[in-house]
């Protein structure tokens, strides 16, 4: 069903299984998949798809130019998957021709009211970013990641699988998968537990996990932070061990959030 009020304009691709409410804008460009809904003045502009079955609250802002001084109006694209929930006033930029030319949001997402995802973001399936997140340019999220509520991400951090990020936080590094970070210049401050067992991690899992951060992160000033990386690596065979490795050795020059003073690795 679409409102009398809305506007499509000619070119725009739209299931005839859709829902699109009052006073929504579709630019000539955009796609909707079967099954979305539209809520009220929704505006959805440049090349941009949106997947199965995903909803759209009023006043968000999809697919319109990159707040970023480099854009020269190329042609990039927002690619959003399926079963997502994207709320009030949430703003989603397009891509430019100094990153991968696209915007890119999983399945299963949920971007709460007034969340940001900007320019060549890649955003994982599962991934949750609370009230008033911003994501900086080319940032990746990997998948089940939380962002918490007023928390911004540094342009090309990248946020591992699992990990957790406290509300009003402020991350400038890269975040290693499973792990709570928190505070301004975020630091490491445990390990997302809740979050690994709501998604099924046995307990030998998350005890593996915590021996991983506690051989990686603690102090020893005998072995640097390579070697560390490397020992883990000989010593450590199983899934989640595996994953730590593989973000650790693919530094993007962020540098990784470190642990909190306060956290008691050696205990």
């Amino acid at each position: 069903m679409i409102h009398k009020t809305a506007i499509i304009q000619k070119g725009a691709k739209i299931h005839s299984n859709v829902e699109i409410g009052p006073y929504c804008c579709i630019g000539h460009n955009v796609e909707l998949a079967e099954g979305v809904k539209l809520h009220a003045h929704v505006c959805i502009d440049g090349i941009t798809y949106i997947g199965e079955n995903t909803e759209i609250f009023p006043f968000a802002s999809i697919g319109y130019n990159p707040q970023d001084l480099k854009y020269s109006g190329e042609n990039s694209k927002v690619i959003i998957g399926k079963n997502n929930i994207i709320r009030e006033y949430c703003t989603i930029n397009t891509g430019t021709k100094h990153g991968n030319m696209k915007t890119v949001i999983g399945n299963n997402c949920l971007l709460m009211i007034n969340s940001h995802i900007a320019h060549d973001c890649i955003v994982g399936d599962n991934v949750i970013l609370a009230n008033n997140a911003t994501l900086g340019g080319h940032v990746i999220i990997d998948d089940n990641a939380i962002i918490g509520g007023l928390s911004a991400i540094h342009q090309f951090v990248r946020v591992g699988k699992f990990a957790i990020i406290g509300g009003v936080s402020a991350v400038v590094e890269n975040v290693v998968p499973f792990a709570s970070v928190s505070g301004d210049r975020a630091k490491i401050i445990g390990i997302n537990i809740i979050g690994m067992k709501r998604n099924n991690y046995s307990k030998s899992s998350i005890i593996k996990v915590k021996k991983v951060f506690k051989e990686i992160f603690s102090k020893n000033n005998n072995i640097n932070f390579n070697e560390k990386i490397k020992a883990v690596e000989n010593n450590h065979i199983d899934n989640e061990s595996l994953e730590i490795i593989k973000f650790l050795k693919n530094d993007n020059k962020r540098g990784f959030c470190m642990p909190n003073k306060n956290w008691l690795l050696d205990e």
